[in-house]
């Protein structure tokens, strides 16, 4: 019984220190997220006082906002001007490629379907929106 006991201590002292080592890598990777979610709202407001649709995005690669992305379609009257096209266009042309494999793009709302296309086409890992940035996983194609 004593050889359980221990071996139950030493188990239980294992565990606490994974929750806490992984718990402040969480709490760290959540505070970035909330950075970038708030960049993206950001983005909404300077879309908003353009006096264009309330949205906004940016795209991210290695911790790194490399795309930002107001609305423009009515600035613009471009139809296609969403604030993640934007982000993603942005991104595409700071980067120098049109690749953005390994990007993560942040969205004050869920993206319609054309910019989750467009982003899966462009290769983006994963998408996140909302104010609770809500992990919508990697963007479909169809």
């Amino acid at each position: 019984m004593h050889g359980f006991c221990h071996r139950r201590f030493v188990l239980t002292a294992l565990a606490g220190s994974f929750v806490a080592v992984f718990g402040r890598a969480a709490a760290a990777r959540d505070a970035l997220t909330q950075s970038f979610i708030d960049k993206a709202f950001e983005m909404k407001r300077l879309a908003e006082r353009a006096g264009d649709q309330p949205y906004g995005a940016v795209v991210v690669r290695g911790g790194r906002i490399v795309g930002f992305g107001p609305s423009r379609v009515v600035v613009r009257g471009d139809g296609t001007a969403h604030a993640e096209r934007e982000a993603m266009r942005d991104a595409q042309a700071r980067l120098g490629r049109k690749d953005l494999s390994g990007c993560v793009m942040y969205s004050t709302a869920r993206p319609c379907a054309d910019c989750e296309r467009a982003a899966a086409q462009a290769g983006l890992a994963r998408m996140y929106y909302g104010a609770d940035a809500h992990d919508a996983g990697a963007p479909r194609g169809s």
